[in-house]
Protein backbone atom coordinates (compact mmCIF):
# COMPACT_ATOMS: atom_id res chain seq x y z
CA UNK A 1 0.00 0.00 0.00
CA UNK A 2 1.39 3.21 -1.01
CA UNK A 3 0.26 6.99 0.82
CA UNK A 4 0.54 10.67 -0.07
CA UNK A 5 2.55 12.06 3.10
CA UNK A 6 4.28 15.42 3.60
CA UNK A 7 6.45 16.75 6.78
CA UNK A 8 8.21 19.35 8.48
CA UNK A 9 11.59 19.86 9.11
CA UNK A 10 13.23 22.04 11.93
CA UNK A 11 13.12 24.84 10.25
CA UNK A 12 9.94 24.61 8.66
CA UNK A 13 9.79 23.30 4.96
CA UNK A 14 7.54 21.07 3.52
CA UNK A 15 8.97 17.69 2.12
CA UNK A 16 6.62 15.67 0.36
CA UNK A 17 6.86 11.73 -0.78
CA UNK A 18 5.56 8.58 -0.37
CA UNK A 19 4.70 5.91 2.79
CA UNK A 20 4.79 2.49 1.39
CA UNK A 21 3.46 -0.31 3.79
CA UNK A 22 3.85 -3.95 3.40
CA UNK A 23 0.84 -6.19 4.48
CA UNK A 24 1.48 -7.32 8.02
CA UNK A 25 0.13 -5.89 10.83
CA UNK A 26 1.55 -3.75 13.47
CA UNK A 27 4.56 -1.46 13.52
CA UNK A 28 7.03 -2.45 10.77
CA UNK A 29 10.82 -1.59 10.05
CA UNK A 30 10.71 0.83 7.92
CA UNK A 31 13.85 2.37 5.52
CA UNK A 32 13.52 6.57 4.80
CA UNK A 33 15.30 6.99 1.32
CA UNK A 34 15.71 10.18 -1.63
CA UNK A 35 17.25 10.12 -4.35
CA UNK A 36 20.87 12.09 -5.84
CA UNK A 37 21.86 14.87 -7.42
CA UNK A 38 18.69 16.83 -9.26
CA UNK A 39 16.39 13.28 -9.45
CA UNK A 40 12.99 13.35 -7.98
CA UNK A 41 11.15 10.24 -6.71
CA UNK A 42 9.68 9.17 -9.84
CA UNK A 43 13.00 8.18 -10.80
CA UNK A 44 12.93 4.86 -9.97
CA UNK A 45 12.56 4.94 -6.49
CA UNK A 46 8.98 3.57 -6.21
CA UNK A 47 10.74 0.27 -7.68
CA UNK A 48 12.82 0.32 -4.86
CA UNK A 49 9.90 0.53 -2.20
CA UNK A 50 8.21 -1.80 -4.24
CA UNK A 51 11.00 -4.70 -3.58
CA UNK A 52 11.01 -3.71 0.16
CA UNK A 53 7.60 -3.59 1.08
CA UNK A 54 7.58 -7.30 -0.68
CA UNK A 55 9.60 -8.10 1.69
CA UNK A 56 7.79 -7.29 4.55
CA UNK A 57 9.61 -3.84 5.23
CA UNK A 58 8.36 -0.56 5.09
CA UNK A 59 9.82 3.06 2.82
CA UNK A 60 9.32 6.81 3.63
CA UNK A 61 10.49 7.37 0.14
CA UNK A 62 10.42 11.67 -0.36
CA UNK A 63 11.51 14.44 -2.69
CA UNK A 64 14.50 16.43 -1.63
CA UNK A 65 13.41 20.13 -0.40
CA UNK A 66 13.89 22.52 -3.57
CA UNK A 67 12.90 19.27 -5.64
CA UNK A 68 9.46 17.72 -7.31
CA UNK A 69 6.65 18.04 -4.81
CA UNK A 70 8.71 19.39 -1.95
CA UNK A 71 8.23 23.30 -0.91
CA UNK A 72 11.77 25.10 -0.30
CA UNK A 73 13.34 27.87 -2.00
CA UNK A 74 15.44 28.47 -3.97
CA UNK A 75 14.52 26.54 -5.99
CA UNK A 76 16.81 23.55 -7.72
CA UNK A 77 19.41 24.68 -4.98
CA UNK A 78 21.25 21.03 -3.77
CA UNK A 79 22.65 21.94 -0.40
CA UNK A 80 24.37 18.23 0.88
CA UNK A 81 24.03 19.51 4.73
CA UNK A 82 20.61 21.06 4.61
CA UNK A 83 19.26 17.28 2.63
CA UNK A 84 21.36 15.37 5.40
CA UNK A 85 19.60 17.32 8.12
CA UNK A 86 16.02 16.13 6.30
CA UNK A 87 16.94 12.75 6.17
CA UNK A 88 17.57 13.23 9.81
CA UNK A 89 13.57 15.30 10.01
CA UNK A 90 12.40 11.99 8.25
CA UNK A 91 13.23 9.65 10.69
CA UNK A 92 12.04 11.83 13.59
CA UNK A 93 8.88 12.02 11.55
CA UNK A 94 8.04 8.60 10.52
CA UNK A 95 9.30 7.96 13.84
CA UNK A 96 5.93 8.79 15.88
CA UNK A 97 3.93 7.20 12.91
CA UNK A 98 2.21 3.83 14.74
CA UNK A 99 2.79 1.89 11.72
CA UNK A 100 6.60 2.35 12.05
CA UNK A 101 8.75 0.15 14.11
CA UNK A 102 10.95 2.96 15.71
CA UNK A 103 13.84 0.71 16.95
CA UNK A 104 14.04 -0.85 13.28
CA UNK A 105 14.62 2.28 11.04
CA UNK A 106 17.43 1.93 7.82
CA UNK A 107 18.71 4.02 5.55
CA UNK A 108 18.80 3.49 1.35
CA UNK A 109 20.69 6.39 -0.52
CA UNK A 110 21.42 6.58 -3.94
CA UNK A 111 24.86 8.44 -5.68
CA UNK A 112 24.68 12.25 -3.43
CA UNK A 113 21.95 10.72 -1.48
CA UNK A 114 24.20 7.11 -0.69
CA UNK A 115 26.71 10.22 0.49
CA UNK A 116 24.21 11.61 3.03
CA UNK A 117 23.76 8.23 4.01
CA UNK A 118 26.97 7.67 4.87
CA UNK A 119 26.92 10.53 6.80
CA UNK A 120 23.63 9.99 8.40
CA UNK A 121 24.73 7.05 9.38
CA UNK A 122 27.89 7.87 11.25
CA UNK A 123 26.17 9.96 12.88
CA UNK A 124 22.55 9.06 14.14
CA UNK A 125 21.95 6.07 16.29
CA UNK A 126 18.78 6.02 15.42
CA UNK A 127 19.58 4.46 12.22
CA UNK A 128 20.11 0.80 12.53
CA UNK A 129 20.95 0.02 8.77
CA UNK A 130 22.84 1.44 6.20
CA UNK A 131 22.58 0.70 2.30
CA UNK A 132 24.90 3.34 0.18
CA UNK A 133 24.12 2.62 -3.61
CA UNK A 134 26.74 4.08 -6.16
CA UNK A 135 27.62 6.75 -3.52
CA UNK A 136 29.88 9.96 -3.98
CA UNK A 137 32.84 9.98 -1.63
CA UNK A 138 34.72 13.05 -2.17
CA UNK A 139 33.22 16.54 -3.52
CA UNK A 140 37.29 17.43 -4.01
CA UNK A 141 38.44 14.00 -5.70
CA UNK A 142 35.40 13.41 -7.78
CA UNK A 143 35.15 16.79 -9.18
CA UNK A 144 38.74 16.57 -10.15
CA UNK A 145 37.90 13.17 -12.24
CA UNK A 146 35.21 15.04 -13.37
CA UNK A 147 36.44 18.37 -15.33
CA UNK A 148 39.49 18.86 -17.08
CA UNK A 149 42.37 20.28 -15.40
CA UNK A 150 42.28 23.29 -17.44
CA UNK A 151 38.41 23.54 -16.85
CA UNK A 152 39.08 23.50 -12.53
CA UNK A 153 39.89 27.52 -12.62
CA UNK A 154 36.96 28.36 -14.66
CA UNK A 155 34.35 26.59 -12.36
CA UNK A 156 35.68 28.34 -9.46
CA UNK A 157 35.97 31.77 -10.80
CA UNK A 158 31.94 30.89 -11.88
CA UNK A 159 31.11 29.83 -8.28
CA UNK A 160 33.18 33.30 -6.97
CA UNK A 161 31.37 35.54 -9.72
CA UNK A 162 28.13 34.06 -8.29
CA UNK A 163 28.97 34.53 -4.88
CA UNK A 164 29.41 38.33 -5.57
CA UNK A 165 26.04 38.49 -7.64
CA UNK A 166 24.00 37.02 -4.61
CA UNK A 167 25.62 39.46 -2.58
CA UNK A 168 24.52 41.87 -4.46
CA UNK A 169 20.83 40.62 -4.14
CA UNK A 170 20.85 39.29 -7.63
CA UNK A 171 18.73 35.56 -8.40
CA UNK A 172 21.11 32.94 -7.79
CA UNK A 173 23.32 31.60 -11.26
CA UNK A 174 22.00 28.76 -13.33
CA UNK A 175 24.10 25.80 -14.79
CA UNK A 176 22.40 22.60 -16.92
CA UNK A 177 23.03 18.89 -15.18
CA UNK A 178 23.67 17.64 -18.51
CA UNK A 179 24.49 18.24 -21.55
CA UNK A 180 24.31 16.03 -24.89
CA UNK A 181 27.77 18.17 -25.75
CA UNK A 182 29.98 16.17 -23.80
CA UNK A 183 32.30 19.26 -23.67
CA UNK A 184 29.11 22.08 -22.91
CA UNK A 185 28.59 23.14 -19.34
CA UNK A 186 26.94 20.70 -17.23
CA UNK A 187 27.41 19.27 -13.25
CA UNK A 188 27.37 16.15 -14.21
CA UNK A 189 29.32 16.05 -18.07
CA UNK A 190 28.87 12.44 -18.85
CA UNK A 191 27.19 10.81 -21.66
CA UNK A 192 25.71 8.32 -19.97
CA UNK A 193 24.15 10.89 -17.06
CA UNK A 194 22.48 12.16 -20.13
CA UNK A 195 21.06 9.93 -21.53
CA UNK A 196 19.81 8.38 -18.04
CA UNK A 197 18.33 12.41 -16.88
CA UNK A 198 16.77 12.91 -20.31
CA UNK A 199 14.96 9.13 -21.35
CA UNK A 200 13.93 8.98 -17.74
CA UNK A 201 12.44 12.27 -17.20
CA UNK A 202 10.48 12.08 -20.47
CA UNK A 203 9.55 8.40 -19.33
CA UNK A 204 8.99 9.04 -15.50
CA UNK A 205 9.15 12.23 -14.22
CA UNK A 206 8.23 14.76 -16.72
CA UNK A 207 8.79 17.87 -13.98
CA UNK A 208 12.30 17.12 -13.76
CA UNK A 209 14.56 20.19 -14.49
CA UNK A 210 17.37 20.07 -15.77
CA UNK A 211 19.33 22.93 -13.95
CA UNK A 212 20.92 23.45 -10.19
CA UNK A 213 22.33 26.81 -8.97
CA UNK A 214 25.49 27.10 -9.48
CA UNK A 215 25.64 27.58 -5.79
CA UNK A 216 25.03 23.93 -5.67
CA UNK A 217 28.13 23.25 -7.77
CA UNK A 218 30.57 25.18 -4.98
CA UNK A 219 28.48 23.18 -2.08
CA UNK A 220 29.22 19.50 -4.14
CA UNK A 221 32.98 21.00 -4.26
CA UNK A 222 33.49 21.07 -0.70
CA UNK A 223 31.57 17.90 0.44
CA UNK A 224 33.61 14.84 1.92
CA UNK A 225 31.03 12.69 2.85
CA UNK A 226 33.76 9.71 2.62
CA UNK A 227 35.02 11.53 5.54
CA UNK A 228 32.49 9.64 8.37
CA UNK A 229 32.68 6.21 6.38
CA UNK A 230 34.75 5.14 9.44
CA UNK A 231 32.67 6.05 12.15
CA UNK A 232 28.95 4.31 10.99
CA UNK A 233 30.36 0.98 13.13
CA UNK A 234 28.59 -0.90 15.10
CA UNK A 235 25.28 -0.17 12.44
CA UNK A 236 25.62 -2.67 8.92
CA UNK A 237 27.02 -0.70 5.91
CA UNK A 238 25.94 -2.16 2.77
CA UNK A 239 28.32 -0.18 -0.01
CA UNK A 240 27.37 -1.03 -4.03
CA UNK A 241 29.80 -0.30 -6.18
CA UNK A 242 29.20 -0.01 -10.16
CA UNK A 243 32.41 -1.22 -11.57
CA UNK A 244 32.31 0.54 -14.64
CA UNK A 245 31.49 3.94 -12.75
CA UNK A 246 32.90 7.12 -13.81
CA UNK A 247 30.39 9.16 -12.32
CA UNK A 248 30.60 8.30 -8.76
CA UNK A 249 33.96 7.00 -9.56
CA UNK A 250 34.50 3.30 -8.77
CA UNK A 251 37.61 3.07 -7.08
CA UNK A 252 37.19 6.04 -4.87
CA UNK A 253 34.17 3.96 -3.67
CA UNK A 254 35.95 0.49 -3.51
CA UNK A 255 38.75 2.53 -1.60
CA UNK A 256 36.24 3.98 0.63
CA UNK A 257 34.53 0.59 1.70
CA UNK A 258 38.01 -0.54 3.06
CA UNK A 259 37.98 1.95 5.33
CA UNK A 260 34.70 0.97 6.79
CA UNK A 261 34.77 -1.03 10.12
CA UNK A 262 32.51 -4.03 10.47
CA UNK A 263 30.13 -4.75 10.11
CA UNK A 264 29.96 -4.54 6.41
CA UNK A 265 29.23 -5.71 3.02
CA UNK A 266 30.39 -4.72 -0.21
CA UNK A 267 28.43 -5.73 -3.48
CA UNK A 268 29.55 -4.70 -7.07
CA UNK A 269 27.66 -4.65 -9.98
CA UNK A 270 28.77 -5.21 -13.55
CA UNK A 271 27.73 -1.64 -15.46
CA UNK A 272 27.67 1.54 -14.73
CA UNK A 273 26.41 4.38 -12.23
CA UNK A 274 22.70 4.38 -13.99
CA UNK A 275 22.81 0.55 -14.36
CA UNK A 276 21.99 0.12 -10.66
CA UNK A 277 18.45 1.66 -11.62
CA UNK A 278 17.83 -0.49 -14.71
CA UNK A 279 19.98 -3.31 -16.02
CA UNK A 280 21.03 -4.31 -12.59
CA UNK A 281 18.48 -3.26 -11.04
CA UNK A 282 17.26 -6.80 -10.01
CA UNK A 283 20.99 -7.08 -8.64
CA UNK A 284 20.89 -3.87 -6.06
CA UNK A 285 17.29 -3.74 -5.47
CA UNK A 286 18.04 -7.52 -4.29
CA UNK A 287 21.25 -7.38 -2.21
CA UNK A 288 19.82 -4.10 -0.31
CA UNK A 289 16.61 -5.90 0.38
CA UNK A 290 18.51 -8.93 1.52
CA UNK A 291 20.62 -6.56 4.23
CA UNK A 292 17.59 -4.82 5.47
CA UNK A 293 16.03 -8.35 6.04
CA UNK A 294 19.10 -9.13 7.76
CA UNK A 295 19.60 -6.57 10.09
CA UNK A 296 15.59 -4.64 10.34
CA UNK A 297 13.54 -8.15 9.89
CA UNK A 298 15.12 -10.52 11.58
CA UNK A 299 15.86 -8.34 14.64
CA UNK A 300 12.60 -6.55 14.63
Amino acid sequence: MRRDIEFHTEDGVIPRGWHYLPGRAGPTPTVVMAHGYSAVKEMYLDRYAEVFAEAGIGSVVFDNRNFGASDGEPRQEIDPRQQIRDYRDAITWASDLPEVDAEHIGIWGSSYSGAHVLVVGAVDRRVKCVVAQVPLISGHANARRLIRADFIAQVQAACLEDRRARYQGKPPGMIPVVSENPMGPAVLPTKDSWQWFTETARIRAPAWRNEVTLRSVEMFLEYEPGAHIAHISPTPLMVLVALGDHLTVADEALAAYERALEPKRLVTLPGGHFDAYVGDFAASSGAACQWFREHLLATA
